[in-house]
């Protein structure tokens, strides 16, 4: 069967990332890249060995090899970028946040709807065999009646002055960084492996580094300054924040997002508390599986394929101690997109197994409701329409 050939819009970090997964899925191969110009593109399409280079992203998607586009852009360029490929017929992969705003994701979600492709969301912490086997543990009604739902995602890679990055501009990035950027991911997170929604939300941002210094070269994601030349440049979006949440079924949560936390790589950590024991994951510790009991000790789970879940052995791809993380769940998520595709199966009609561009909806309208409570300091209710 030939590969599903697929055209990368991107050349930062999330690009190669996106590359390196779809060719090991062994579904699909990149043929194309697209970057910020042709130079850059021909660059990283020699060192990653592509065939075309484009300088312009609508080459990219009038290039009829294509059949799946990768939009690994700034956000700003999710909405543009996302429409054109499904007006074009091409089926699309983008990097969250799905857009800007609720409002831009609105318009992608019915320009999807009306396009029959298929539409993913690469929320991939979904697809690690730990994450999946929780799930399933958590469907099977093992925790009891869920009640609380808590934890942090942490990173240290904007910490000082001199620490700057597209993300920081809102222009770019949106006008919520550090909840946009990694707090989504814990939000679709929880509410993907309990099955539920948050309902209200009431949220404190806050800026730690009002200025920055942005170097006058580009610096990529959790690059470091390499030049003494730098601008100081006033910044809007927040470095961290804590918020609390109402869930469906009288669950309550609480959630601490930071960029700015010394050693703190990108530690994704939570805890749910049910009636009948409580589940914890740390996605720097991806191997090991928490379990909390009242009355017995408790229990540390190590992936090992023959004990997962049906649901979950699909994601563990090598023996109990032969390490999994982040690179393969990117795989994972890519694996089962390209599946879906081959199959010819459609969202709204057949079930996806990855996050389609209603997720990324339903995430962008939280996203707003977090921004509101922060800015209005009160309780904001989340109502998906």
């Amino acid at each position: 069967m030939r590969k599903i050939r697929a055209g990368v819009i991107g050349t930062g970090f999330v690009g190669p990332a996106h590359i390196e997964a779809v060719r090991r899925s062994g579904i699909g191969e990149v043929i194309a890249i697209a970057g910020s110009s042709e130079k850059v593109a021909k660059a990283k399409a020699s060192e990653l060995g592509i065939d075309r280079a484009y300088g312009n992203y609508m080459d990219l998607i009038k290039d009829s090899d294509v059949q799946v586009v990768h939009n690994c852009t700034p956000n700003n360029l999710h909405l543009p970028i996302n429409r054109a490929a499904m007006a074009a017929g091409k089926h699309i992969v983008s990097e969250k946040p799905l857009a800007l705003d609720s409002r831009e994701a609105r318009l992608l979600l019915n320009a999807a709807q009306r396009s029959g492709v298929v539409h993913a969301v690469m929320f991939n912490y979904r697809h690690y065999p730990l994450v999946a086997h929780l799930r399933a543990v958590v469907q099977a009604g093992e925790l009891g009646k869920i009640f609380a739902i808590h934890g942090s995602y942490l990173q240290d890679w904007l910490l000082y002055e001199s620490d700057y990055n597209w993300r920081v501009d809102p222009a770019l990035g949106g006008p919520t960084r550090a909840v946009a950027d990694i707090g989504s991911h814990w939000c679709d997170l929880v509410q993907f492996i309990t099955g539920l929604k948050i309902t209200e939300v009431t949220a404190d941002l806050q800026t730690v580094l009002p200025t920055r210094q942005k170097s006058v070269t580009t610096v990529g994601s959790f690059g470091r300054l390499t030049t003494p030349r730098q601008v100081e440049v006033r910044v809007t979006t927040e470095d961290y924040a804590s918020m609390l949440f109402r869930f469906q079924h009288d669950a309550r949560g609480a959630l601490t997002i930071s960029q700015v936390s010394a050693g703190r790589k990108n530690r994704l950590f939570f805890q749910i508390d049910g009636s009948a024991k409580s589940a914890a994951w740390d996605q720097e510790q991806p191997e090991t599986l928490w379990f909390g009991f009242r009355d017995r000790p408790n229990e540390t789970m190590v992936k090992e394929p023959a004990i997962l879940k049906r649901e979950a052995r699909q994601y563990a791809h090598y023996p109990g101690g032969h390490g999994e993380a982040w690179a393969d769940g990117v795989k994972n998520f890519m694996c089962d997109v390209y599946r879906y595709i081959s199959q010819g199966k459609k969202p709204g009609r057949d079930p996806a197994p990855f996050a389609t561009f209603e997720d990324g909806y339903r995430s962008s309208v939280l996203l707003d409701k977090i921004l509101t409570s922060s800015r209005q300091r009160r309780w904001v209710k989340v109502n998906v329409k």
